[in-house]
This record gives structure tokens, C-alpha cells and sequence, in this order.
């Protein structure tokens, strides 16, 4: 019976330092991180909200999306990103998605497709080169440039375009999109006023397109090679050479914005 009795002495003794111990802990934590209050952490404005995040960049096209010409291997995407990481002092990704050749329908294909939606859908900015195949066509189109054939080229160019940029917005409501335009790579040849007149009215139109859209950029690449066009196209006279494309970034890059992860 003795027994019992101190057993149960004993058990009320230790819940009894247990209870003490416990409300001491609660007291000593909620002293120390709160000024009074159960529900305001103390330097509460100090607590970063999400950590910083990448640049995201994708990149649509055809072969100046991929940087052909270019034996450095960069492009234009390459050496925007390079710029961008120094402007912005963060790490940039970048999804580049151009394919040598592309045409516009092609392009206007590949938006649709799953996993381009899903980068397009969480990417801060999107840059594109299309319609140079569609125009030129390997120099085919130079063979027949009456305004007939021109204007066919150039409706069927710009139904694939509005559509690209309409798929795009659909997926993203606030990304960037710089569409940029064509330069005239037969400025040196023969007929080359009516070339270049052709590429001109090409621009204006794609331009007035993209005015249509709220931050959609038309940036316009064509003065840039029209007084030395060999001096920045490759040796196949289509292409930009590493020249060519730093003209191109240099346009493209301080036209960027970038304002991080916001709270």
C-alpha cells in the first residue's frame, strides 16, 4: 500500500515538472519572437517573401533563331543572353527553339504543341525570327518577283504569323514577345531596289500586325545591313556572320525588361 502511495507521489511530482517545463518553453519562445503579440513575427519585414528566380528566355524561329553563320556557335540569342546576364546580374535560361529552314506554318505548328506551351507559359520573354524562308525560299522567290506571287508569299506569311502570336498570348497574358524583322541579304545584286522595296512593305506589314498586340515589339533589323551587307552576312551570302548578329543583339537586348520574382 506504501508502495502505491509514494508511486503515485511520485507520478503527480514529474507531471507536475513537466507542465512547469512546458509552459516555461512556450514562454521563453514566444518572448524571444514576438513583441507582444502571437501573430506578428518580429522583424517581420526582413522575411524574404520567395527567393529570386531566373531569367527565362524562348527563343522561336528558324536558322538566325539558331545562329547559323555564327562560328562562335552563340547567334543572336547567345549574345543577348551574355548581355542580359551582366545587365541584370542573374542567370538567364534560355529555350531555344528555332529550327534551321523553318517557315511560318511550320512555326505556327510548333506553338501548339505541349511542351512548347508549357515554356512559353512561364517564360518572361520570347524573341523570334520567322519569314525569311517563307520570302526567299533559297532564292527561288527571286526568280519571280511579281507582286502577284508576292502578295500570295506574303498573306499566307502573315495569317501563320497572327496566329503564332495569338497562340503565344493565349498561353502567356504578360510575357514580352520581340518579333524582329528581315534584312535584305540580295541588296547587292541585281534588282536590288525591288528587293529591298519587297522586304520594306514585308516589315511595315509585320509591324502593323504586331501593333495590334498589347507588348509585342516589332524590331526592325533592315537599316542595320543596308549600307555594308557583305560585311555581316556569311560566306553563303544568306546569313549573318558573328558581325551581323552582334548588330542584331545590340538592337534587341536594351529593349529587354526584367523585374525578378515580384512578392
Amino acid at each position: 500500500m506504501n508502495k502505491v502511495r509514494i508511486m503515485t507521489i511520485l507520478s503527480s511530482c514529474i507531471a507536475v515538472l513537466f507542465l512547469a517545463c512546458f509552459g516555461w518553453a512556450i514562454i521563453d519562445y514566444y518572448g524571444k519572437h514576438n513583441n507582444g503579440s502571437l501573430d506578428k513575427p518580429k522583424n517581420s519585414a526582413s522575411i524574404p517573401t520567395s527567393d529570386k528566380k531566373s531569367m527565362d528566355i524562348v527563343a522561336l524561329g528558324d536558322s538566325l533563331t539558331r545562329g547559323t553563320g555564327d562560328d562562335s556557335g552563340k547567334g543572336y540569342v547567345g549574345l543577348v543572353t551574355d548581355k542580359l546576364k551582366k545587365k541584370f546580374k542573374t542567370n538567364v535560361i534560355v529555350h531555344n527553339l528555332g529550327i534551321n529552314g523553318q517557315t511560318s506554318v511550320q512555326l505556327a505548328k510548333q506553338v501548339k504543341q505541349k511542351e512548347v506551351k508549357r515554356q512559353l507559359a512561364g517564360t518572361d520573354t520570347v524573341m523570334i525570327t520567322i519569314g525569311g524562308n517563307d520570302l526567299f525560299q533559297g532564292g527561288k522567290t527571286l526568280s519571280d518577283l511579281t507582286p502577284k506571287n508576292i502578295k500570295a508569299i506574303e498573306t499566307g506569311y502573315l495569317k501563320n504569323l497572327k496566329s503564332v502570336l495569338t497562340d503565344i498570348r493565349s498561353d502567356n497574358k504578360e510575357v514580352t514577345i520581340f518579333v524582329i524583322g528581315l534584312y535584305n541579304p540580295f541588296i547587292a545584286l541585281q534588282d536590288s531596289k525591288l528587293t529591298s522595296a519587297i522586304v520594306r512593305d514585308w516589315n511595315y506589314q509585320a509591324s502593323e500586325l504586331c501593333a495590334g498586340y498589347s507588348k509585342i515589339v516589332f524590331v526592325p533589323v533592315f537599316d542595320l545591313f543596308q549600307l555594308s551587307i557583305n560585311d555581316y552576312l556569311y560566306s553563303d551570302k544568306f546569313h549573318p556572320n558573328q558581325a551581323g548578329y552582334q548588330l542584331i543583339a545590340e538592337r534587341i537586348a536594351p529593349m529587354i525588361k526584367w523585374e525578378g520574382n515580384k512578392p
